[in-house]
């Protein structure tokens, strides 16, 4: 699916391809570092976003070389080291000489965790960049018409979880729920690569399920999805900023969020891993869109101007020479 991202976003194509494929999280981590590592040598610094295998793989990669590491959205925790990326963020951040942070929450997180403060930077929500950026485009697009759906009138979903997709019990406790929440209201849900096949076991199973399932869609069309619904249902944890930035009313089927922002001064609630309460949904829609919230602070679309702005200070390079032995950063980034 990445080529789908690339073109949508406008992204440059990358000078190098990893082409790390499906494997076990040790796999491709471990080819991530076995392919990133030499690029990695003698870089003045290496960013790396978020909290998936491929996040780690690149940190341990430049620190196995000697380049610093900058982690874009560190400081999410949910405390749940069952989730793998619970176990990648800790990781990353501990080899990570900058911190950019998305909330002060993630803040108080990494100086409980014994980081230096002058490592970290509040700079705001990157992914709330993207849906600023391309906005516009998301509001063209025909995805909601193209399905014959009506604007706030249906749910969307989106699962994706092994602790919720692996489990036969709950993911079929989930959809026998959506099922009957579509007799309510319309049921979307665009099935994730990962997702498709336990589905498809499982409407072997079950007696008509009245979801309407999609193919996986690219983020426009997706977003367009999501910005048009009456409500989302999700374990994904990007989806629960977006909802909150939109103001939409989201329910995480997760035992814990990494972004207790959204719940605090968002739309999201954490019904746990019990597919049970889906059925609670089409009570809850309204009191969340009645309740006071709002867009938490520099979640403005200038998170990456704010990433530049600190990496343009020489007092940065200063700093990443102490960290990394005496190693300077380019001139021409210090002078700004």
């Amino acid at each position: 699916m990445s080529q789908i991202f690339f073109d949508e976003l406008g992204v440059a194509p990358p000078e190098f391809q990893l082409n790390v494929g499906p494997g076990s999280h040790a796999q491709q981590i471990a080819a991530v570092l076995q392919r990133l590592e030499p690029i990695a040598v003698g870089a003045d610094l290496v960013l790396v976003a978020g909290d998936v295998n491929s996040t780690l793989g690149s940190a341990f990669a430049a620190a196995s070389v000697g380049a610093p590491v900058g982690h874009i959205e560190s400081g999410l925790r949910s405390f749940d080291w069952s989730m793998p990326e619970e176990r990648n963020r800790v990781l990353v951040d501990r080899l990570s000489a900058l911190l950019f942070i998305h909330s002060e929450e993630a803040r108080a997180n990494l100086l409980a965790e014994g980081l230096p403060r002058e490592s970290i930077h509040f700079v705001g929500n990157t992914m709330i960049d993207t849906l600023v950026a391309l906005r516009p485009a998301i509001e063209r697009a025909t995805t909601v018409r193209d399905q014959g759906l009506e604007r706030r009138e249906y749910l969307l979903v989106t699962l994706h979880r092994p602790a919720l997709v692996d489990d036969d019990g709950l993911l079929g406790a989930a959809i026998r729920r959506l099922s009957d929440l579509a007799e309510h209201m319309p049921v979307v849900f665009p099935v994730h690569p990962r997702t498709r096949e336990r589905i498809a076991y499982l409407q072997r199973k079950l007696a008509s399920p009245r979801i309407r399932f999609l193919p996986p869609l690219g983020y426009i069309g997706f977003m367009n999805l999501l910005m048009n619904a009456r409500a989302v249902l999700t374990d994904s944890g990007g989806i629960q900023e977006e909802t909150t930035f939109l103001g939409i009313p989201c329910f995480t089927l997760r035992k814990n969020t990494e972004r207790p922002v959204t719940e605090t001064s968002g739309t999201n609630t954490v019904l746990g891993l019990m597919p049970d309460r889906i059925a609670e949904i089409p009570n809850r829609i309204e009191s969340i869109e009645n309740r006071d919230k709002g867009i938490p602070e520099l979640w403005d679309g200038r998170a990456a101007e704010r990433i530049v702005a600190v990496l343009r200070q020489r007092e940065t390079w200063d700093y990443l020479s102490q960290k990394t032995l005496g190693r300077e950063g380019p001139a021409e980034a210090a002078a700004g």
